[in-house]
This record gives structure tokens, sequence and C-alpha cells, in this order.
């Protein structure tokens, strides 16, 4: 089995910015970027990305989930990082054209073809550590996936509560920036190590926010608590969509601050449950934390009926086997 996120398709998208306005997009070979060695993004990190999803439904039709709102958020990354700004109307269309022109290759559910908008500074100018890059380079890829996590929803992950790093630094957590998840990378890599876990749930001071890819909820009965959305985190359009749903089911979402105190006499309660969301993740359950050197099993240990619902119904709308009623779905 392939690495989620690691074939392509052979063309993608590509517009530039030559600093006053952008150019037509094209579709061109995946493998044909050219960039000065001394493009701006190779030195201070102006870079940041999208990740959506497009999703075959069973009349054969191909349908891109909440794309509108994956824009808006390039877009805000683009400001707060002080790229040239985007064309929203020509993204959209970039994705459009891409993501037909390989639309009988999307496979077919639980699979779907993965959507990579990037966004990158290309003016060659190692002198500019505190200035902007002038001129752009926007392109988007797409890749047919499966489960992000090996084992799918069933299997349930253990994370390390880590309460004396954070993932980024507070003002950049809003941003789907390259240069967050490589702050999150090595420390990532020597919990898996040392610790066998899955991924790092960094709480700086107790503050539960957010693991280095994915956001964290928490299930207590009919509540769903997760952390406010501020600058210090991801604000996912997956957990929206899931927040979303669980209103529509009834359930009670409290959007807060949340302490590993809190969390951790919580997870205690027999029903308890807890999971990752994101664009890759959808919503995999979390069986364990690790905090202080000691194990806490969340709930039975074992993935929860309420998570593997939430998950289900997103997929049922993604899939289109249940109705749109939030209109989510672009059809190309």
């Amino acid at each position: 089995m392939t690495a989620f996120g690691s074939v392509f398709m052979p063309e993608m998208a590509l517009t530039e910015f030559d600093g006053e306005q952008w150019g037509a997009h094209k579709l061109v070979p995946s493998d044909s970027l050219s960039l000065h060695p001394g493009a701006h993004v190779l030195h201070y990190a102006s870079t940041c990305f999208e990740g959506l999803k497009a999703f075959r439904h069973p009349d054969g039709s191909v349908k891109i989930f909440r794309m509108d709102c994956n824009i808006a958020r390039f877009a805000q990354s683009a400001e707060l990082l002080a790229l040239p700004a985007i064309d929203p109307q020509q993204t959209r269309d970039m994705i459009v054209d891409v993501v037909a022109r390989f639309a009988d290759q999307a496979p077919e559910a639980p699979g779907s073809l993965y959507i990579r908008p990037t966004h990158i500074g290309t003016e060659p100018a190692i002198g500019k550590a505190a200035g902007p890059s002038l001129t752009s380079m926007q392109y988007v890829l797409v890749s047919p996936v499966g489960d992000y996590f090996a084992g799918g929803s069933d299997t349930t992950l253990r994370l390390l509560l880590e309460e004396d790093g954070m993932r980024c630094a507070p003002h950049m957590g809003r941003i789907k920036s390259g240069g967050n998840y490589a702050s999150a990378l090595l420390p990532t890599m020597n919990a898996k190590r040392d610790l066998n876990v899955d991924q790092i749930l960094f709480c700086p001071n107790g503050d539960v926010q957010e693991t280095g890819a994915a956001n964290f909820l928490l299930i207590d009965g009919d509540t769903l608590i997760t952390k406010a959305l501020d600058s210090s985190f991801l604000h996912g359009i997956t957990r929206d969509s899931l927040l979303t749903i669980a209103r529509d089911l009834g359930m009670t979402v409290e959007e807060r601050d949340l302490s590993v105190e809190e969390l951790l006499e919580r997870s205690r309660k027999p029903g308890c449950e807890a999971a990752l969301s994101g664009t890759a993740a959808v919503l995999t359950p979390v069986g364990t934390l690790l905090h202080k050197g000691e194990e806490y099993q969340v709930g039975n240990g074992k993935a929860g009926a309420t998570t593997a619902k939430l998950r289900q119904t997103l997929n049922s709308i993604q899939w289109g086997q249940a109705e749109d009623t939030h209109g989510w779905l672009t059809s190309i």
C-alpha cells in the first residue's frame, strides 16, 4: 500500500504573480516546477497551502467538499504571511479545472482525490529576511488517497500530552504553513520512537490545543468539547463540519478552554471518547493518553459509538449517501 499523499496525478494547475498581477493559469506537468535557488520560500518559508477532498458519488459524479471555506482560509494564510494576495475566483477555477481533468481517477468511497493548493514566494532575494516576496507562484496538486492513519476508524491512537512545548508560535497557529508542521516534526518523531505514541497533543501550560496535524475533540456523553478558536491553532474545516453535525444531532457543543486536568478527569468516565479531526484524518478515535510517564485510558480504550456516528454522518454527506443540507458540496 502506498503512503497517503505519495501518488500524484501527472498534471497540476499553475499560475504566477509577477509583482503586479496573476497570470492566466494552465495545466502543466506536475514535475515541471522551476525555482531560483535564492527564492524567498527556500530561505524564509514564505509558503502556505490547503488540503481538501473531492469525492466520487454513487451516480458517478465527483463533488468537492467545502472548497469555498478552504479558499477563504488560503487567502487568510497568504495575508498573514505577507504573500501576494490570491485571487479567490482564480484559485477556485484552478481547483475545479484540475479535479475535472482527473475526475475519472477519483477512487470509489472510502477513497477520494486529495487536493493540495500551494502558494510560495518566488522572488530571488536572500537579503529579504525581514521583507516579503514580491513575486509568487500558486499551484494545485491532486492525489488519490485512502485513510491517513493505518487501520482506519477502528484503530485508536495513543497521544502524548505535552505541556512544555507548543506546535508553533502562538500568533502563527491559524496559518496553514509548512513551518508550523516542521516545528512539530522532531518532537513528534522522538515521542513516537521513545514512547510508542502516534502523535503529540500539544498542551502548553496545560491548555489542550491540537496535534501536529489535527484538531482535538473530547466527547463526554452528549457533550462535545473543543478549544475555542483563537490565533494559537489551526481553524479546521473538518472540525467546523463535525461541530455543525454534532449540533444537528442534538449534541451540546462547548468551544472553550480545556485543561489537561479536566481532560484526564473526564477521560476516566466509561462513556468518554476522544478523537482527532482533519481533512486527512477525518475523525480518528483516541484510546490512550500519556502524561508524565503514566498511561490513561480514554473511556474503554476503544473506538466509541458517538465518534463513529459523527464520522459516518460526515462521510455520508461527502460520499453522496445523505442529503447535503448545508450546501457543502461543489459539482465539477
